[in-house]
């Protein structure tokens, strides 16, 4: 596989990934094009690989914990929302996703990514300590730390089944 049919056939998948990581859609095209820009140089090597996207995946959730290990790099995201009048069960279903979501991103990165990956990327616990490079029972330990802190943080409006699915 060529980078340029790899990267036709995964962008999309990667900016899923990185946005919900970093909670941040602009940041997370920014961080998706720095990871194919530097995979494009090591592409010969990547695509010798059992499974070059999981290295790419890799690649991904390191330069996002990177960004955030740069103090000058914090900064608050705000979400958008749109206003759509006569819509009451949209917006309910919006505030409910978005009150997660700030649970979620209020999690420790490690958590965090490994909520992700495990129930957004629906990934088994090998391949996300494959991605994160730690043992199965490090990534079993994070998730289950997360759940912990999710269920213990989680609003008593955050009922819907999105929420149930996560928690």
């Amino acid at each position: 596989m060529t980078f340029e049919e790899y990267a036709f056939a995964r962008t999309q998948a990667l900016i899923r990934l990185a946005r919900l990581l970093c909670g941040d859609e602009h940041r997370a095209e920014d961080l998706v094009q720095d990871v194919l820009a530097k995979a494009y140089v090591r592409w010969g090597r990547i695509a010798r690989m059992d499974q070059p996207d999981l290295y790419v995946r890799r690649m991904l959730v390191n330069a996002n914990h990177a960004w955030w290990k740069r103090r000058s790099s914090r900064d608050i995201s705000v979400a958008v929302v749109a206003d759509r009048p006569g819509v009451v069960d949209a917006a309910a279903e919006v505030d409910e996703r978005d009150a997660l979501w700030g649970i979620v991103r209020a999690l420790p990165p490690r958590q965090r990514t490994v909520i992700v990956l495990r129930y957004y990327e629906d990934l088994d616990d090998a391949t996300i300590a494959a991605i994160l490079d730690c043992s199965t029972g490090t990534v079993r330990t994070h998730a289950k730390r997360a759940l912990d802190a999710l269920r213990e943080r989680r609003s008593p409006s955050a009922t819907s089944l999105g929420a149930r699915s996560v928690l």
